[in-house]
């Protein structure tokens, strides 16, 4: 199982059954709860991720509930992810748990789980969509664009982006109705070299700082 380090919150799982076989959800619980993040990893890694685990950590003081949500495939231990229809029916799937505690349920995710959260948003009744390091398109091909995905999710959106993501730099996004929050010199991962003299705690604060205080506006 995936660990979550947190520095005030008391991490409680809880498994799902969905239409792709079982899922977990790591909940970081706020003490008065006014919405609920739910945040899907992404094909490559797990909710061990620094940005999931920055939010897990920040957002709970805020008044947000934190749900780190692990698709069934990397609940079964299995090293690829399915095709994003299957991950599409996990989220589904999870959804009721996640809606279950009653304050509105912000979707979101990094990289592919970003994409799962934009194609369903709008269908589960998603307050917002949050999308880390959204993979505007595969490294090196951007006429293989995803943006339909993020401009059609239907609800508001917050894309927070490396600024040297292969995936698609911000300068790259085109225009919408979302915001773009930059994380200067940062990687898909949200990795930032030595040289750039920005730390990886910098960058995770800019980070949280920009996811919540556009939480804040959203009630």
């Amino acid at each position: 199982m995936d660990t979550v380090n947190t520095d005030d919150v008391t991490p409680r799982t809880e498994t799902v059954e969905t239409g792709a076989g079982t899922a977990r959800v790591t909940w970081l619980a706020a003490p008065a709860p006014r919405l609920v993040l739910a945040l899907g990893h992404g094909a490559g890694g797990g909710i061990e991720a620094r940005d999931l685990r920055a939010l897990g950590a920040a957002l709970p003081a805020h008044g947000v509930s934190v749900a780190l949500v692990e698709q069934p495939w990397r609940v079964a231990g299995k090293k690829l992810a399915p095709a994003p229809k299957t991950l599409d029916t996990g989220w589904r799937g999870l959804w009721p748990a996640l809606a279950a505690p009653g304050p509105p349920v912000v979707a979101g995710g990094r990289s592919a789980g970003a994409r799962v959260a934009c194609r369903t948003a709008a269908e589960l009744g998603a307050r917002a969509v949050l999308a880390l390091s959204f993979p505007l398109h595969p490294p090196g091909r951007p006429e293989k664009t995803r943006a339909d995905e993020l401009l059609g999710c239907g609800v508001e959106a917050l894309v927070v982006q490396g600024g040297n993501d292969p995936f698609g730099k911000p300068a790259e996004f085109p225009p919408g109705d979302y915001r773009i929050t930059e994380v200067p010199y940062g990687d898909h991962g949200f990795s930032v070299p030595k040289k750039s003299g920005l730390t990886e705690e910098r960058a995770m604060e800019i980070l949280t700082a920009s996811v919540a205080g556009w939480l804040a506006d959203l009630t």
